[in-house]
C-alpha cells in the first residue's frame, strides 16, 4: 500500500482537528469534521456541496472538489482543496460555538424579520467601532423606534441604532467614560453575544479561531449605560427601563442582579421589568453567580425570563508537565507560548517575603506582597489557591499553577501569564515533586479547546433556586451557554482577571449567567421576529415549553438548576400552545402575596392599581408554563393547579396529556385530551398532585407534556420539595425607602475587587 494511502486512512481518526491534511499534491483530499450528527443539523446552507460552493464560487466546481460526503455515522465530508480554500472553509466551519451547539447554526426568518426587531441591554455600555456591530448591507431602523444616541465621541449606525448614559451619582473613575462607550468589556461581550454581526478570523490571541457571531445578527441593539468601574445604581436601572420602553424596544437584556433577596417592590429589575411587561416588552436577565448554593437565584419575578448558565461541548484545559514526565490538566484560557521550554519550578511557601511580615502558609496562598521576587524570578511558582497571577507577574515570574477544587471542575479565567487551575489532589503530586526533586522543573502548554462529553449540563457557579421570595413559582426558568463563550470586547478593557493586565483584545472568552442571558435575549427576540404580536408572556412560554431536556443524573439539585431545560430556538418559533398572561394576572398575583393596594403601586406605578382582597393565597393558579409545589415540613404532598394554553399551532388539533412524577407522588390532568378548531382558542385544564406527608424531602421532579401528534410537543417541568413552615407566601416586610440606591454590583463576570463577580 502506498505511503499516501495510509496516511488517507488514518486520517479519519484525526478529523476531531477539523481540517486533516492528507496528500502534498497542490489540491489536498482534507478530511472535514462537522460536529456530532443531531437531528435538523443540516439546513440547505450547511450541507457540504453548498458549504464549497460557497468558497469556490460554483457548483460545477464544488461537485469536482467533493470527495465522500459523510452522514450515516458521522457528519462531515472529504474534498480537494487549496490551501486557500482551506482557511475560507475553517471560517465557515466555526460560527461562533455556542449557537451551534443549542442547533442554531443560523436562523431562518432572514434578514428583514429579524432587523424589525430591537434589542435592549442595560449593561456597561457598548464599544461600536466592534467590528461586530458594523452595519454593512442593514436597513434604516424600523420606523416605530424613537431612541437616539447621547454622549460625546459615540456615534450609532443602523446596527446600533440607540445610546444612552446614565450615572445619577456623579460618580466615575479614571477608567469611566461620560458615555455610552463600554471602558469594562462587559456590554460589549453580552451585546455581540444577543446581535453581532458574523466576523472572521475572530478568536483571543489566536484561542477559538473562527466565525463569531450574536443569535440574531440581523437584529437591532440599543445600549443604556448603568453599570460603571463602581458598579450599578438602582435609580439609574430605573431611569433606563423608563427610556427603553419608550425608545420602542422589543426584548430587553439584563446581566445584572443583587446578591440578596428584594421584594418584588424593591427591586428596580423587577419593577421595571413589570413595566415594560405592561408595553409588551419581555425582560430576560440573568440567574446570579452564587451557585451552587440553593435560594441563590436573583431575578426571580414570574413576569421575566431567568437564565441559568450551562456548558457547552468545548472547554480549555492547560496542561502542566512536570520534569518526572508527569502531566496534569487544568482548566485556564492559556493562550501563552512557552514553545515546551522548562523552567525551575518554586512552591510559593519556599520563597517567602520575611520583610513583609508573611510565612510560608501565608506565601503558600501567593497573597500580594507575600512572596520573594528574588526566588519567584524566572520561576513557575505552585499557589495554594485561586490568584490573579499579578503578584508572580509582579515579581518577574514566568507562570503560575493554582489549586482550587471548584474553580478547576467547569469554567475557566485567563490570566495575564501562563497558568493552570488544577485540583487540589493534583496540587498534593506538584508539591511531592518539588520536595523530593532537587532541581524541580516544569512548563505550562497552550490550551486548547477540548470537547466537553459532559456537556450541557449547568455550570457549578449558576445561582440555583428554590424561589427565594415565591417558592410556587419555579426559578430559574431556562438555561443557556454561559461557559467559555467567545465574543466582542472593548479594546480598552483588560483582557484577563487581573485588571492591570496591559494587553488588549477585539473578542474575549468569558463565563457567566451574564453570558447565557444574552443567549436567551436572541433566543426571545428571534421568536418576537417571527410572532410581532406575542405578549412577553408566550414568548417566555415558547421558550421554555420547547427547551431541550437536561439531563437529571448530572444534577443533584435538578430543575432548580436548569429550570425549563436549554434554549432551542427553532423550536420555539412553533411551540403548538402557550401558556399567557397579562398584567392583571401578575396584580392578581401580588395581592395574594400579600401586597396591598399601597405596596402594589409601587411596582406598578398606576393609581388604578386595587388589591379587592390581601388575603394571603398560593400561586397555583397564576398561568406560568411550569408546576411547583413547596410543601411544608411535615405537611402532606396537596395541590391544585389551574392553567390556560392557547392555540399557536394548526387550526384544527387534538393534545393529549402524558405525565411522569416519582412513585410516592399522585398527579391527575383534567381533561387530558384538549381539542382546537381554531388559531387563538383557549383551554383550560387543572393538574392536582397528592401524596404522603414529608420532611426535609429534597426536589423530586416530573413533567405533564400535551403532544398533538404532528410534532408539538408542549412539556412543562412539574417539581415537590420541602420548605421550613411560614415560608410559603414572599409577603413583602419593607419598603423601598429604607434602601441605599446603590444596591447593584458590577455586571462583570470578574470584578477589579475579586475574582468571581456577579452576573
Amino acid at each position: 500500500m502506498a505511503k499516501a494511502g495510509l496516511l488517507s486512512l488514518f486520517c479519519p481518526l484525526l478529523a476531531a482537528a477539523f481540517l486533516v491534511h492528507c496528500h502534498a499534491s497542490e489540491k489536498k483530499v482534507h478530511i472535514v469534521y462537522m460536529g456530532e450528527l443531531r437531528q435538523g443539523d443540516f439546513s440547505p446552507a450547511s450541507t457540504p456541496h453548498s458549504m464549497l460552493a460557497g468558497i469556490m464560487g460554483s457548483s460545477e466546481s464544488a461537485k469536482k472538489s467533493l470527495v465522500y460526503s459523510y452522514g450515516r455515522s458521522f457528519n462531515g465530508f472529504a474534498a480537494r482543496l487549496s490551501d486557500d480554500e482551506v482557511e475560507k472553509l475553517s471560517g465557515e466551519l466555526t460560527n461562533e460555538w455556542s449557537w451551534d451547539f443549542v442547533g442554531f447554526s443560523k436562523g431562518k426568518l432572514g434578514a428583514p424579520l429579524e432587523g424589525n426587531v430591537v434589542i435592549g441591554l442595560l449593561d456597561s455600555g457598548i464599544w461600536p467601532e466592534s467590528d461586530s456591530f458594523n452595519d454593512e448591507g442593514m436597513s434604516a431602523p424600523p420606523a416605530k423606534w424613537k431612541g437616539k444616541c447621547v454622549g460625546a465621541n459615540f456615534t450609532c449606525n443602523n446596527k446600533i441604532i440607540g445610546a444612552r448614559w446614565y450615572n445619577s451619582e456623579s460618580n466615575f473613575d479614571t477608567t469611566d467614560f461620560p458615555s455610552p462607550r463600554d471602558s469594562e468589556g462587559h456590554g460589549t461581550h453580552t451585546s455581540s453575544t444577543a446581535a453581532g454581526r458574523e466576523v472572521q478570523g475572530a478568536s483571543y490571541f489566536g484561542l477559538a479561531e473562527g466565525v463569531a457571531r450574536g443569535g440574531v445578527p440581523n437584529a437591532r441593539i440599543a445600549m443604556y449605560k448603568v453599570c460603571w468601574s463602581f458598579g450599578c445604581s438602582s435609580a439609574d436601572i430605573l431611569a433606563a427601563y423608563d427610556d427603553a420602553i419608550a425608545d420602542g424596544v422589543d426584548i430587553i437584556s439584563v446581566s445584572l442582579g443583587s446578591n440578596f433577596p428584594f421584594p418584588y417592590m424593591e427591586d428596580p429589575i423587577a419593577i421595571g421589568s413589570f413595566h415594560a411587561m405592561k408595553n409588551g416588552i419581555l425582560t430576560s436577565n440573568s440567574a446570579g453567580n452564587s451557585g451552587p448554593y440553593p435560594y441563590s437565584v436573583s431575578n426571580y419575578a414570574p413576569w421575566t425570563l431567568t437564565v441559568a448558565a450551562s456548558t457547552i461541548d468545548r472547554k480549555f484545559v492547560a496542561q502542566v508537565v512536570l520534569g518526572n514526565g508527569q502531566v496534569l490538566s487544568g482548566l485556564s484560557i492559556n493562550n501563552f507560548d512557552l514553545n515546551g521550554t522548562t523552567y525551575p519550578l518554586i512552591w510559593g511557601g519556599n520563597a517567602v517575603n520575611f520583610s513583609a511580615g508573611a510565612n510560608p502558609e501565608i506565601a503558600g496562598y501567593c497573597f500580594p506582597g507575600a512572596l520573594n521576587s528574588y526566588k519567584v524570578e524566572r520561576k513557575i511558582v505552585l499557589c495554594d489557591g485561586m490568584v490573579t497571577g499579578s503578584e508572580i507577574l509582579i515579581s518577574n515570574g514566568v507562570g503560575v499553577i493554582m489549586s482550587d477544587s471548584f474553580y478547576s471542575v467547569d469554567f475557566a479565567f485567563s490570566f495575564p501569564l501562563p497558568a493552570a487551575v488544577i485540583s487540589n489532589e493534583d496540587r498534593v503530586n506538584v508539591l511531592n515533586y518539588i520536595r523530593t526533586t532537587e532541581n524541580p522543573i516544569a512548563t505550562i502548554l497552550v490550551a486548547p479547546g477540548w470537547k466537553d462529553i459532559m456537556a450541557a449540563s449547568v455550570v457549578s457557579f449558576s445561582s440555583r433556586g428554590p424561589n427565594p421570595i415565591t417558592p410556587d413559582i419555579l426559578k430559574p426558568d431556562i438555561t443557556a451557554p454561559g461557559v467559555d463563550i467567545l465574543a466582542a470586547w472593548s479594546p480598552v478593557a483588560p483582557p484577563s482577571i487581573y485588571h492591570k493586565d496591559i494587553r488588549r483584545v477585539n473578542f474575549n472568552i468569558i463565563s457567566g449567567t451574564s453570558m447565557s442571558c444574552p443567549h436567551a435575549s436572541a433566543a426571545a427576540a428571534y421568536v418576537k421576529a417571527g410572532h410581532p404580536n406575542w405578549s412577553p408572556a408566550a414568548i417566555k412560554s415558547a421558550l421554555m415549553t420547547t427547551a431541550t431536556i437536561m439531563e437529571p443524573r448530572k444534577h443533584v439539585d435538578l430543575e432548580f438548576s436548569y429550570g425549563s431545560g436549554q434554549i432551542n430556538p427553532e423550536h420555539a418559533l412553533n411551540p403548538g400552545l402557550v401558556y399567557n398572561a397579562s398584567e392583571a394576572d401578575y396584580i392578581n398575583f401580588l395581592c395574594k402575596q400579600g401586597y396591598n393596594t399601597t405596596t402594589l403601586r409601587m411596582i406598578t406605578g398606576s393609581n388604578s392599581s386595587v388589591c379587592k382582597s390581601t388575603t394571603p393565597g398560593r400561586a397555583w393558579d397564576l398561568n406560568y408554563p411550569t408546576f411547583a409545589l413547596a410543601v411544608e415540613d411535615g405537611q402532606p404532598i396537596q395541590g391544585v393547579f389551574t392553567r390556560t394554553v392557547t392555540n399557536v399551532g394548526n387550526s384544527s388539533s387534538t393534545y393529549t396529556v402524558s405525565m411522569y412524577m416519582p412513585y410516592s407522588v399522585s398527579i391527575t390532568v383534567e381533561p387530558p385530551v384538549l381539542t382546537f378548531s381554531k388559531i387563538g382558542e383557549t383551554k383550560t385544564f387543572t393538574v392536582k398532585l397528592y401524596g404522603p406527608k414529608i420532611a426535609q424531602q429534597p426536589i423530586m421532579s416530573g413533567a405533564i407534556t400535551w403532544k398533538d401528534g404532528n410534532g408539538h410537543e408542549v412539556r412543562s417541568p412539574v417539581v415537590v420539595y420541602n420548605i421550613l413552615p411560614g415560608l410559603e407566601y414572599g409577603i413583602p416586610t419593607s419598603s423601598m425607602t429604607t434602601r441605599e440606591t446603590n444596591n447593584f454590583e458590577g455586571p462583570s463576570m470578574y470584578h477589579k475587587t475579586g475574582i468571581l463577580g456577579r452576573n
